[in-house]
């Protein structure tokens, strides 16, 4: 999700599950007060909800800045067969890594329920 999307985002219901764990940051002024005045604008989302989905946002597009770095392995051909290489930049490592965690958050809160 784009930052310029979550206007629409937060017209519309959110979905999804959240973790139990809780982070905390502190903000310059500057922010604080902007993080009111978009609250003043949604008053139906707390601020808690405002920044969890201003980071998820930020995380989102962080993933899909990280520039490809062509690898040595051909992965597949496009429509004109020309070659398509693996991407050996971030990219990969960063999905990997985003879906390990997942994997023990959920593992986590089946813990917690059993």
């Amino acid at each position: 999700m784009k930052i310029k999307d979550l206007v629409n985002y937060w017209d519309k219901h959110a979905r999804g599950r959240l973790t139990r764990d809780a982070y905390y940051a502190n903000l310059s002024d500057q922010h604080r007060k902007r993080l009111e005045k978009l609250a003043a604008l949604y008053p139906m989302k707390s601020t808690q909800d405002l920044m969890r989905d201003l980071i998820s946002a930020a995380l989102d597009e962080l993933e899909t800045s990280f520039p490809y770095v062509q690898g040595s392995k051909v992965v597949a051909f496009d429509e004109d067969g020309f070659e398509i290489y693996e991407d050996s930049g971030m990219t990969p490592r960063f999905i990997s890594l985003s879906q390990k965690h997942i994997q023990e958050l959920k593992a986590r809160q089946l813990e917690s329920v059993a």
